[in-house]
């Protein structure tokens, strides 16, 4: 069974027991629960889309790592002739959530 989540304004494809990367919650903590009502669920060869939630239907979930951080992404601003050279930086914060049922 799959489900299309709603998390951060980022739909994600999920089944039980599956890790995935989030954008950072900042609440969440170690260990912590997190509940999610699905917008479609696929079960086979039947799938119902919700409107624009599925009704009776609960993805439950748990914080394995609250704080991931991704990789470095540099960006770079140079113009010839002009003495301009900068250079930022970014690093993107992610959880860590497993999928522990679709009930």
């Amino acid at each position: 069974m799959k489900a299309v989540i709603l998390v951060g304004g980022k739909q994600y494809i999920v089944a039980e027991k599956e890790k995935i990367l989030v954008d950072l919650i900042t609440d969440a903590k170690e260990g912590g629960k997190l509940e999610f009502t699905p917008l479609m669920l696929v079960d086979g060869k039947s799938s119902k889309i919700g409107t624009p939630e599925v009704k009776d239907v609960k993805v439950s979930a748990k914080v394995v790592e609250p704080l991931v951080k991704g990789d470095k992404v540099t960006a770079i601003r140079y113009e010839a002739k002009k003495r301009v050279n900068k250079t930022r930086g970014h690093r993107q914060q992610y959880s860590r959530i497993e999928i522990t049922s679709i009930k």
